[in-house]
């Protein structure tokens, strides 16, 4: 049950600057869920996950290194450390729990908490792969809506970065921030 990013946002289900999800209906539904794993074991995480027959997704981007014989080299990194996403069922948990480095899926009180489809959508889309980077800190800005393209209605806030556009998107639910790169013509002041 494929949602498109514009059927899934709406004006209830984004609050300004993150995104919330609802769950899917019925207890075979497959939603997306953050799984925090031990640092720097994401990509093995990824891997064991995979072999399980669970549907993962490992947000990466894209790192000029230089090696010490000053030899260039561009790495993928995971975009937030020590965290991946799945997709999965409610009765499919043991599965991703069970997996070497995992160590929770991430929810509340009452039990794992969705991911919305959208930010996910964000996050897998070919358009974005290579014009989205890791955000440390929520910089102070203007707070905008996207008007147009793939990512129309999303809400976050603007920031200038090497004389670029970046839309930040925040992910709530795993307290992390995301940043890629969009043109002025895509968005719209959201009015306080």
């Amino acid at each position: 049950m494929r949602q498109t990013l514009q059927s899934h946002i709406s004006q209830e289900s984004v609050k300004p600057g993150f995104l919330h999800a609802a769950p899917c209906d019925g207890p075979a539904a497959r939603n997306w869920y953050a799984v925090y794993t031990h640092t720097r074991h994401e990509k093995a995480c990824e891997k064991q996950l995979a072999q399980r027959g669970v549907e993962v997704f490992l947000p990466t981007y894209s790192q000029e290194r230089t090696w010490k014989n000053r030899q260039h080299v561009n790495i993928r990194l995971p975009l937030f450390t020590s965290y991946l996403f799945v997709r999965i069922a409610d009765r499919e948990r043991s599965k991703v729990l069970g997996a070497p480095r995992v160590l929770r899926v991430l929810g509340n009180a009452h039990g794992p908490e969705p991911v919305p489809e959208a930010a996910i959508e964000l996050l897998r889309g070919a358009q974005f792969r290579d014009r989205i980077v890791p955000s440390s800190e929520m910089d102070v800005g203007q707070k905008v809506r996207i008007h147009s393209g793939a990512l129309q209605g999303l809400q976050g806030v603007l920031v200038r970065k090497k004389n670029r556009l970046w839309f930040v998107l925040s992910i709530e639910l795993i307290n992390q921030r995301a940043m890629v790169e969009v043109q002025a013509h895509e968005i719209e002041a959201v009015p306080a």
